[in-house]
């Protein structure tokens, strides 16, 4: 369906489903298309209201019985590892993260399946095709870069790029006011590396080296080992229903 951008958006609600979180619980999600030369400007102010985006479709939980759902953003500047992250981070000192156009290719394809058969084989995303992956990393109207993860090399100081072959992966939206962390996936083998919270952690210092005060990770869910990492990463802030607080792990 071509989509028409107008000065408005229009927002639209879906139907309950399972949620993937929660036993017990529907979710449902409001929407809207991210279409138009208006767009970035648009996923910049939904964003920071606590909307993801995934494709041309930004969206948020519009659930009729639970709240559970917390939009979360590090604050970069004032971000200082733990001991744990220092560990992580010396750990894979050897990659070097390149920045490229939000374009796909055959090679960031094959580790997504890797990364989704051991990782997440019961998932929604399990049986994505190279035309819907294609999608999710071009089907986008605002600010999208991919960046490629790969072992450094003998020539890496001067071409700024790593070599050998992909390690990880992260399609990241540029924002006025920091970096969104759309979808990353990494090598399933290199378990030992921490991969998840490496690459957390590398765009930390590129929200902070590019001036921008945000990371934003999605969604925490209070009681879901899924999503029990993000709190890891402080200080942070969660959007609540008076606004963006800053949150610690002890609250």
């Amino acid at each position: 369906m071509t989509q028409h951008p107008t000065k408005t958006p229009q927002f639209f609600l879906t139907s309950p489903s399972t949620c993937p979180y929660l036993p017990d619980q529907q979710e449902r999600k409001v929407f809207t298309h991210l279409v138009g030369e208006r767009a970035p400007d648009l996923n910049d102010l939904l964003t920071q209201g606590g909307f993801r985006r995934s494709a041309n479709i930004a969206y948020r939980p519009a659930c009729e019985t639970c709240r559970a759902c917390v939009s979360v953003r590090i604050l970069a500047e004032e971000f200082v590892p733990s001991k744990n992250q220092k560990r992580v981070l010396k750990r894979n000192a050897d990659l070097v993260g390149t920045t490229y156009a939000a374009e796909p290719s055959s090679e960031q394809y094959d580790l997504f399946r890797d990364y989704l058969l051991h990782r997440h084989a019961e998932g929604g995303m399990a049986e994505m095709s190279v035309l819907d992956y294609a999608m999710m990393v071009e089907d986008s109207f605002v600010n999208t870069r991919i960046i490629e993860y790969r072992r450094r090399g003998p020539d890496s100081f001067l071409t700024g790029e790593g070599q050998g072959k992909l390690v990880a992966v992260a399609l990241t939206d540029e924002m006025a006011d920091g970096l969104s962390m759309v979808y990353s996936f990494y090598d399933p083998e290199e378990e030992s590396r921490s991969l998840g919270t490496y690459l957390i952690l590398d765009h930390v210092k590129r929200a902070r080296d590019a001036g921008k005060p945000h990371v934003y990770l999605g969604y925490w869910v209070e009681g879901s080992r899924k999503m029990a990492y993000k709190v890891r990463f402080q200080p942070q802030e969660h959007l609540m229903p008076e606004g963006w607080r800053r949150f610690s792990s002890g609250d």
